[in-house]
């Protein structure tokens, strides 16, 4: 499916219909590459947890709290991102929030307290991530829609092969030149999401019949008249399918931020999911190699038990990915079966001593863990949710009610081993969080059930109400 021509290779693209690829595949190679300067970058610093506590002779839980500070703030500020995103585009928030996250890495191979660098990666890439991430998922999600879910997993994988390959890559770097060189080479390379923001061009959905009528009034318009027409609209993504909506040109703004899906309890229900299943994102891969190491893993071959559980996400990222794309059931029920399995997996790692034991718990955890982590957000797009006109507005408010989880699972995790003097604990809390998302996210499809049971109620009353106040001014007419 073509999209329209324009006098810049980078400005909008427009679509009859939703183009199922076209520069959506550009968009996707973005995402990929936001995938592994974000998470996949967030997810590798356990490796440097050992070198921070004895640089600055801090505890486990100080020092987990750069990565707390970073996810939180990245979740925290997640409104700010979308009222960015609508003001002023996806393009230049992803471009600052590239330069942001390589300033906030490259400045902590230079700090000289455990307080600084809650400052450089915990405010300020953290500010960064959240600034790329959010953006670049939400406009990709705009060039698919049945193709979607299976689009957002390949691309995701992104994350995955960044912990398989920065896990050991980091280990040995470190043992050559330090991790504050180590941390430099890293801000460097995250310098390259700019370039992603770049491929970032807006869609604009305009029906055949809509375009040609459009075409036809403006003729009389330059390339560059139109082109300015473009440019007013802040590049903001347009996605309406329907045909009689107003086209591109008198486009209908969507609000910064939607508050108003408060008041959806299926939306309050599937936000608390991601609040309590947030605990078990990050506080694992922090402290993997340290459970390894306290149960006589040999310190090399700890660091490769990340890339386990990279190699076995990307596998649940691809598996969820074809398996949404086939199953005619609510998908949400699929995210729910992977959310309870995951909560004996994490169980399992506080009783598993054996090397081989490890080695099982973090495949296993990875292969659930990638099929969750890579739908969770996407999923908002699905009508078991908000859907997809709702979805860039509410996605902002979704990720800030994680915030607060992703602010305490780390810290919590390390309060867990510094009061039992053992790693194995922090994985109790992770268990527990999964367990009561799971609760959480089973509500989610009564809730919805009971929504538009409640919806089709109230238009059926009110349309009585109509034939009936038609009928009596029929009668008084006569």
């Amino acid at each position: 499916m073509k999209g329209s021509k324009s006098s810049s290779c980078m400005g909008p693209c427009v679509y009859p219909a939703v183009p199922e690829g076209g520069w959506g595949w550009a968009v996707a190679v973005a995402f990929f590459l936001v995938e592994v300067y974000t998470y996949g970058t967030i997810k590798s610093l356990g490796v440097f947890l050992k070198d921070l506590m004895e640089e600055f002779g801090e505890s486990t839980s100080r020092v987990s709290w750069v990565i707390s500070i970073c996810v939180f703030v990245l979740t925290f500020t997640a409104p700010l991102s979308t009222l960015l995103s609508n003001r002023f585009g996806y393009r230049p928030v992803v471009m600052m929030g590239g330069f942001l996250i390589s300033l906030g890495t490259t400045a902590s191979a230079f700090t000289n307290s455990i307080n600084e660098m809650y400052i450089t990666i915990g405010i300020v890439s953290g500010l960064g991530y959240c600034l790329t991430f959010l953006p670049t998922i939400t406009i990709l999600a705009q060039y698919f829609s049945r193709r979607r879910a299976l689009v957002i997993s390949l691309a995701s994988t992104g994350e995955s092969i960044a912990v398989f390959a920065f896990a050991p890559a980091f280990t040995m770097l470190k043992e050559h030149i330090g991790w504050r060189y180590c941390l430099v080479i890293i801000g460097v390379l995250q310098a390259s999401v700019i370039g992603c923001g770049a491929l970032l061009r807006p869609i604009i959905i305009m029906p055949e019949k809509e375009r040609v009528d459009e075409e036809s009034e403006k003729e009389s318009l330059s390339m560059k008249q139109l082109q300015s027409v473009y440019e007013l609209e802040n590049e903001q993504t347009r996605t309406s399918i329907s045909s009689g909506e107003a086209g591109p040109l008198q486009p209908s703004r969507p609000k910064l931020l939607d508050f108003s899906v408060l008041k959806d309890s299926a939306f309050i229900l599937y936000s608390l999911f991601g609040l309590f299943a947030t605990l078990a994102f990050f506080a694992p891969q922090l402290y993997i190699i340290e459970l390894c190491k306290s149960r006589g893993v040999e310190p090399h071959m700890a660091s490769y038990m990340l890339s386990v559980m990279a190699v076995a996400e990307i596998c649940g990222r691809l598996s969820i990915g074809v398996v949404l794309n086939k199953v005619r059931c609510r998908k949400t029920l699929v995210l729910l079966g992977c959310v309870v399995l995951l909560c004996p997996v994490l169980m399992a790692f506080t009783m598993v001593w054996e090397f081989w034991g490890l080695v099982v718990c973090s495949a296993l955890y990875g292969l659930f863990l990638g099929t969750v982590a890579c739908t969770h957000i996407p999923m908002l797009a699905e009508e078991d949710v908000v859907g997809i006109e709702r979805m860039a507005s509410s996605v902002g408010v979704y990720v800030f009610i994680q915030s607060f989880a992703g602010l305490a699972g780390p810290p919590l995790g390390g309060m867990l081993v510094d009061y039992t003097q053992n790693y194995g604990a922090a994985f109790y809390s992770c268990a527990v969080g999964m367990g009561l998302g799971a609760i959480c996210l089973f509500l989610v499809g009564p809730a919805k059930s009971g929504m538009c049971r409640r919806k089709t109620k109230n238009q059926r009353e009110a349309k009585s109400a109509e034939e009936v106040e038609k009928d009596s001014q029929d009668r008084k007419n006569c």
